[in-house]
This record gives structure tokens, sequence and C-alpha cells, in this order.
């Protein structure tokens, strides 16, 4: 029984009228809709960080008052969670019903999709895990993904496990690089100068330098004239990696 006075948990923005309706009932405030508030806060997340983000900086930046953003939305979680589903709504989808289309590759554009939607949008990823993510465009991607897997042939009870291996590693690498390009822009460098600086740090200091030297052979063979090959390569090799292992399943039966 919930003890009386307690404070319910925050269901969804989608469960909500006004998400389906697009605003409250009333007079609606000028030159606003859901579509420009939405796609403003993207643009201030990517510029200023999901730290920086609050209803006044919106505001200011629509040029309208904090209180107009209220017929809209009652909090700034219902905006945040706008941004999120609207972001899932930039994912290329396959079809996964196409006639001749094979599952392994389609597995791999959605894998490459999400991973550059993560690294795009570095505030993505600590939202997706705060909400529920139930907005069309993450029900779009969701049910698409378990489409595909199922044709891999595995059994119903194999499914969720499958997806999860793949996008929860594509959640965490993605998350990962997103976490390092944060890092080479706030130094002012490129990636390939932050990654040489670093290893020329660690490479002199007696406590790391042996763990270099023991990986050195490891890193010359993964191969890659620069960051971002390096971080492909891996990434391309991971996914191949998950995706025998799911053939391996369905070959057990």
């Amino acid at each position: 029984m919930v003890k009386q006075g307690a404070r319910s948990a925050r269901a969804s923005v989608w469960l909500e009228e006004k998400a389906r309706r697009g605003g409250r009932s009333g007079s609606q405030p000028s030159g606003l809709d859901r579509d420009r508030i939405t796609g403003a806060s993207m643009r201030l997340l990517d510029a200023e960080g999901l730290e920086k983000f609050s209803m006044r900086r919106l505001a200011a930046e629509l040029n309208v008052t904090a209180m107009s953003l209220y017929w809209y939305v009652d909090t700034k979680d219902d905006l945040l969670e706008l941004a999120l589903d609207a972001a899932f709504g930039e994912l290329r989808l396959p079809d996964p019903d196409a006639a001749g289309e094979d599952w392994h590759e389609q597995l791999r554009r959605l894998a490459t999709e999400y991973r550059a939607l993560l690294v795009r949008h570095p505030w993505l990823s600590p939202l997706a895990g705060r909400y529920l993510n139930i907005g069309p465009n993450s029900l779009a991607f969701s049910r698409v993904v378990q489409r595909v897997v199922r044709r891999a042939g595995l059994p119903a009870h194999g499914i969720t496990g499958a997806i999860s291996a793949v996008f929860q590693f594509v959640y965490g690498y993605g998350t990962i690089e997103s976490h390092f390009a944060a890092r080479v822009a706030a130094a002012g460098m490129t990636p390939d100068e932050y990654f040489r600086l670093a290893m020329d740090a660690v490479s002199e200091t007696p406590e790391t330098a042996e763990v270099i030297r023991e990986s050195k052979d490891i890193m010359a063979a993964r191969g890659g004239d620069t960051v971002q090959e390096m971080l492909d390569r891996d990434f391309i090799f991971a996914l191949d990696l998950l995706i025998a292992g799911i053939e391996v399943m369905v070959e057990r039966g």
C-alpha cells in the first residue's frame, strides 16, 4: 500500500494528454509549438550540455517567457524526454520485412546508426537510462530491432538477451566515445593530437609505462592511422563477435 502523501513516481510525458495533443487547452502562446521548443532544446543540449540546460535558458533562446513553455510541458523532464525521442527520430531504420534483406547486415546498420547517434548527441546516453523511452520514435526503433533479431532464428526466450548483448554494447561504446570527444573538444585539440599527448604522458610514467609496453603489440596489430579508424575497427570487430555469438546460439537450437 502506498503511504498517504507519498510522492508518486514520474511516468512519462507520452502518457499525458498534452503530449498527444501538443499543448494545454486554451490560448496558444504566439509563435510556439511543441516541435519548435523540442528542436531548440536539442540545439541547446548539443551546444551547452545537459548540466546547463534549463527552462529559463531555453526560453531565452526562443525569445519567450519561461512561463509560456509550461503551456506545453509541466517540467524540464518533459522537455528532455521529448528531445530524447526526437533524437531517436534521426535513426535511419531498415525495413525488417523487405524481401531479400539479410538480418546480419540490418543488425549492423542499426548498431552503427545507434552508435553514431550517441556520439552526435552526448546528452542522449544519460537520458536513455532515465526515462521509459516510450515515445513514437523510440518505439519504432525497438520494434525494428526486435523484428530483425527475430529473423536470426533464435528461440523466443533468447531474443531479449541477444538484443541486450548487441545494444548494451553499442550503448557503452558510443557513450565512452562521446566522452572522449568531449574531452578532446574541451582541450581544443584534434582526436589524434589528444591521443598522442595522452600516450606520451602515460608512457613516461613508471606506473603506467609497463602496461603500455605490454599492450603495444596489440595496439599495433589493431591497425588504423587515426583515432577514428581505430575506434571504427574495434567497433566493427566487436560487433562481428556478437553477431557470430548469435549464430552459434541459433545452431545450438
